[in-house]
């Protein structure tokens, strides 16, 4: 699993839109901090809640020089949809053949739902170089990151 001090794994995967504009994690280091928040999937109570309240501390991550990306193995056109529903800003990434989810560490299965080579709810904080500042995983995928804790991390970069 990757985790605080690693490099991270670089990601070549889709924008939830329907557009299916590429997305190369090397295209966005050297800007800023990068925040990568994996979730479970989209439309669902807890990634719901999660990507809301990203989404309200936008500008924070903004004023921090940061670029946040919500990651899930959701199909683009899902993530289109929840984006527009949920009024995000920031971009989604769709990891449909889950190979950023499985290089970060954090594929899981919800068998019970139907649900396999899902992420785990994640957030790493990445600095201009790609470097790992900052990793949280969730032991149980219905936690939700302690969202200061990101901010303080986005800052410190």
């Amino acid at each position: 699993m990757v985790s605080t001090g690693d490099t991270a794994p670089g990601i070549s995967a889709t924008v939830g839109t329907s557009d299916h504009e590429p997305f190369d994690l090397d295209d966005h280091l050297g800007d800023g901090p990068v925040v990568l928040a994996f979730f479970p999937g989209a439309f669902t109570p807890p990634c719901t809640n999660e990507m809301v309240a990203l989404q309200e501390h936008a500008d924070e991550f903004e004023a921090a020089g940061a670029t946040l990306f919500g990651v899930s193995a959701d199909s683009p056109f899902s993530q289109g949809a929840f984006r527009e529903e949920h009024g995000l800003e920031f971009d989604l990434v769709s990891d449909t053949a889950g190979d950023a989810i499985r290089a970060y560490g954090l594929e899981m299965d919800i068998a019970a739902l139907g649900l396999y080579g899902i992420a785990n709810r994640a957030v790493f904080v990445l600095d201009e170089s790609g470097e790992v500042v900052y990793d949280w995983v969730a032991d149980d995928p219905t936690n939700e990151p302690d969202y200061e804790a990101v901010l303080d991390a986005a800052r410190s970069v």
